[in-house]
């Protein structure tokens, strides 16, 4: 999604033709659609590709859609184990490290953000086997190490993909800052953050759905940053389009 030369996670040429105007009405009423059906026990991939098919939208878009929607049964799931953010206070997090770092590169540089359904602040980019650092890359780990430092966390443990090209880097930036900070942070590779986090007793850290479905805990330190240090980020909310999508049927 990103390209070799790209040192930003900014906003493509054509994503605001993508996202804005009659467009971002029809990714509305698709988020709305694909809430509905989820609600009503569609399996999610077949209604996302009902959705997808009807309102004719591409694969970018359709991105937006998925990562946007969530049941009310999921929504309300995620609600109940979620903590505010002052409880961390001399707790042990662990953090989904791309999920997160990725996220608050994106806001930095103006990139598109969305506000979904169960209250998590999602970005569009991904990884694919190789993450590449960008000029905002140091800056955002600082940002993110401020904030929750200033929450006084037992202990913070990162975790990054393995097989992904770069973690390693990534990781020894992550151990350097928090070196020259004082502050008591590990990061470590692991084959899957996804199982680690899950299984865990730690205050999870991410915004990735299925890692909040299986977690004990969580805190939605993505949409606290966001909402504290981003006030002009490019921001879709679709935070509503689940209650306006109706109840369960009985």
């Amino acid at each position: 999604m990103y390209t070799h030369e790209q040192r930003h996670r900014n906003a493509h040429l054509n994503d605001m033709a993508l996202f804005n105007g009659r467009q971002l009405l029809k990714l509305q009423d698709a988020v709305y659609e694909l809430c509905w059906l989820l609600n009503r026990g569609y399996s999610r991939n077949s209604a996302l590709q009902l959705v997808a098919d009807h309102h004719q939208i591409n694969k970018l878009q359709r991105l937006v859609v998925s990562r946007a929607a969530c049941s009310r049964v999921n929504r309300e799931s995620r609600n109940t184990k979620c903590l505010p953010i002052e409880k961390i206070k001399d707790r042990q997090l662990i953090i989904d490290g791309f999920n997160l770092i990725i996220t608050v590169e994106t806001a930095m540089a103006g990139g598109l953000l969305l506000r979904c359904c169960d209250g998590c602040i999602r970005d569009i980019a991904s990884v694919h086997g190789t993450y590449r650092q960008v000029n905002e890359t140091r800056q955002a780990i600082e940002l993110i190490g401020n904030a929750v430092q200033s929450f006084a966390p037992g202990s913070v443990l990162w975790l990054f993909d393995k097989p992904v090209s770069n973690s390693g880097r990534l990781s020894e930036m992550i151990r350097d800052i928090a070196e020259i900070q004082s502050w008591n942070w590990q990061a470590e590779l692991v084959e899957s953050p996804d199982q680690v986090i899950s299984g865990s007793e730690k205050i999870a850290v991410t915004s990735d759905s299925a890692i909040l479905d299986r977690t004990l805990q969580w805190v939605n330190l993505g949409a606290y940053l966001v909402a504290t240090y981003f006030h002009d980020a490019w921001l879709i909310d679709f935070s509503n389009a689940l209650d306006e999508s109706g109840q369960t049927t009985p």
